[in-house]
């Protein structure tokens, strides 16, 4: 249990949470595993933003025009694109292991109902999901891009991710 209790509390209690929807045996094992693929998925993504020019943030304004990429505690990744003629594609990418929510969803029309803190959900007044789980990271391109251009760098890159993620889950929780 060394890497699931060097975790912060609030990401342990919500790995407990996804163990229990993920089919995992309730044990200190599970935990463990889960924690070890937390933690590879938090590197990846770390990783990603730098070889990607992103930044991270603490805050994204619901009303700011350049667009985002978040993780969240139970590591889903949400693609928050650039606003596009007033538009804003969203999409949502579950860990792959929760039975309790959609493995992903995609709205092209999205609105945020509030703006994005690191510790608190994602919410949408129209999206692919309504919440989210808290926000572990928010990053943001740290260059300044066409919208064309950083929809298809924060499509691609959440892809990329969603796919490394997978990988996690298959080599490290089986």
């Amino acid at each position: 249990m060394d890497t699931f209790n060097s975790l912060t509390p609030e990401i342990q209690q919500h790995l407990k949470q996804i163990a229990k929807t993920s089919g995992l045996p309730l044990n200190d094992e599970s935990s463990e595993l889960l924690a070890v693929a937390w933690l590879e998925k938090k590197a990846i993504f770390e990783k990603t933003l730098a070889d990607n020019k992103l930044e991270e943030v603490a805050f994204y304004g619901q009303a700011e025009a350049r667009g985002a990429l978040a993780l969240t505690w139970s590591g889903s990744i949400i693609n928050i694109g650039p606003l596009v003629q007033s538009i804003r594609r969203c999409e949502y990418t579950s860990i792959g292991l929760r039975a309790d929510v959609p493995p992903a969803a995609t709205d092209d029309a999205s609105e945020l109902s509030a703006d994005l803190e690191v510790d608190e959900p994602v919410q949408f007044t129209k999206g692919p999901i309504k919440t989210s789980s808290p926000v572990y990271k928010i990053a943001v391109a740290s260059e300044a891009l066409e919208p064309e251009e950083e929809e298809a760098m924060l499509t691609q890159v959440s892809q990329e991710l969603a796919e490394d993620f997978a990988t996690v889950n298959k080599t490290v929780v089986g």
